[in-house]
């Protein structure tokens, strides 16, 4: 007998994400987590606009800016001279800043929210092994006491971060590399700070050193203290002397550490895993994808997966769509983790250059090409991942604008798509020609209510991500129920 829909390995933000999601579309989840207890630590720090939006259909993104730091720009230098400077306050989105909010309190909110809705993490219970029978997937877990559990769930998930147990049981290759260089990332309280608190990144003859406002005088620190020998050990844990070293030799003027919260080095791995699915098992977040930390971006691709996954699969286990629909995930996923990787190794080895003639035509152009408004523009909705969707997406269907895999407007007068208790379609368009009872034919996937057409001319359907998923020109209601016949289970509304 099942224990639950869907069974999480892993309660980071991602796995709480993902079990969220799913909790509030009526699915039954367990979520499992080896530690006793969530992270204290900042760890990711950075929520980016398009995260935020995510949440908000989930009703916990007001939550998460009361409880974070608002910057509403990055500043890019190499010493003292200014290459560039992004603000944020032109991003496409209701939230136009960088949110630093430490994982901790991510984590925590997370929890909370999960509290709310009856569902409480399981901790001290480690993933042993799991068999997938095709209908079913049989888990062993054992608990802090050291006690065996078997339990049974449709579906499970690894949300078990780089070290994952469901990808090495899958036995999937992690490809990638790690980089000999070693890192310093610390969390201390400045002063001297010459500017109002924004993202800085300094590109020095010496290396590279990036600072993080969390709050107005402390400060994440993350810089480079060289390549090591092959086969040397890692650096152990900074001080916060060393910190101070590095602040007096890379930072322009003046400014002191006065106080370390969490010290730590570490070194960059860029792997990731080709297919996000095996059968009834899925990876998500860092079980599938690690990334250089350059721009933040690795919490919120992993948080963005289960934003993708939970809808599919909350259809699935309703019986509103077929199994087929969730080849999508990591059809639509796996793609946006590899552009990621590959933006931000570009931006690290940009960064990394140790040459002084390469170093100089590099500032060069950098500072040439930030001088231009559309690139800040585009570098600003990049970073903030409002401008990624999917556009090779086998979910999209037609032409128009916003175009099949984009994400779709965000109208203030307008709840997000996806909110409510179950996944939901919406169709934007003008009710002429609009067949009687057709949205009550594809009740099990659509909203019964027309919003508003993004232009008067057209047509479309927005999936419960947000994401475009038809356009179609006025009065083409043959194609949206083309659309949602290849949706619903079996072809067959419900």
């Amino acid at each position: 007998m099942r224990n639950s829909d869907v069974l999480i390995i892993g309660a980071g933000p991602v796995g709480m994400t993902m079990a969220l999601e799913l909790a509030r579309y009526g699915v039954k989840v367990r979520i499992v987590d080896q530690a006793a207890h969530r992270t204290d630590l900042s760890k990711a720090l950075v929520v980016w606009s398009r995260t935020l939006e995510l949440m908000d259909r989930a009703g916990i993104a007001d939550k998460m800016v009361a409880a974070g730091y608002k910057v509403e720009a990055a500043h890019l230098s190499a010493a003292d001279q200014t290459i560039g400077r992004l603000t944020f306050d032109g991003v496409e989105s209701a939230y136009r800043f960088a949110l630093m909010l430490p994982q901790s309190e991510t984590e925590r909110i997370l929890e909370d929210s999960l509290a709310e809705i009856g569902i409480k993490v399981d901790r001290e219970v480690e993933l042993l092994n799991f068999n997938d029978k095709g209908d079913t997937v049989v888990a062993t877990l054992r608990h802090g006491n050291g006690t065996e559990e078997t339990t049974e769930a449709a579906w499970l998930i690894g949300c078990d971060g780089a070290h994952s147990t469901v990808r090495q049981r899958l036995g999937k290759e992690f490809a990638g590399t790690t980089s000999p260089i070693d890192w310093v990332l610390a969390d201390v309280y400045l002063e001297g700070v010459p500017r109002i608190p924004e993202i800085h990144a300094i590109w020095h003859s010496d290396g590279v050193l990036v600072t993080f406002p969390i709050e107005a005088t402390r400060y994440r620190i993350i810089a480079d203290a060289g390549t090591v020998p092959d086969g040397e050990a890692q650096l152990p844990q900074p001080t916060l002397q060393d910190i101070r070293n590095i602040l007096d030799k890379r930072y322009p003027g003046g400014v002191r550490a006065t106080d370390a919260v969490w010290l730590s080095a570490f070194r960059i791995s860029e792997r990731k895993v080709a297919d996000y699915r095996a059968g009834r098992v899925f990876l998500a977040g860092d079980a599938a994808h690690v990334h250089s930390p350059a721009g933040g971006q690795g919490m919120n691709t992993g948080m963005h997966d289960a934003c993708n996954l939970a809808w599919k699969l909350a259809l699935v286990v309703r019986g509103a769509a077929p199994d087929n629909l969730l080849n999508s995930y990591s059809e639509e996923r796996s793609p946006i983790a590899a552009e990621v990787l590959k933006v931000t190794g570009r931006v690290t080895e940009m960064a990394m250059l140790d040459n002084k003639l390469a170093q100089e035509v590099r500032n060069h152009m950098a500072h040439l090409m930030l001088g231009l408004a559309p690139v800040r523009k585009f570098a600003a909705n990049l970073v903030s991942e409002v401008t990624l969707g999917y556009a090779h997406s086998p979910l999209n269907a037609g032409h128009g604008d916003p175009a099949p895999g984009e994400r779709a407007p965000i109208s203030v007068d307008e709840p997000p798509v996806g909110t409510g208790d179950a996944p939901r379609f919406a169709v934007f368009g003008d009710a002429d020609g609009m067949p009687a009872g057709f949205l009550q034919r594809y009740a099990s996937v659509a909203e019964q209510k027309l919003r508003v057409p993004f232009a008067e001319d057209g047509l479309w359907v927005v999936r419960p991500d947000g994401y475009t998923g038809l356009a179609a020109k006025k009065g083409e209601w043959d194609s949206v129920a083309r659309y949602f016949d290849a949706m619903v289970a079996e072809g067959k509304a419900r």
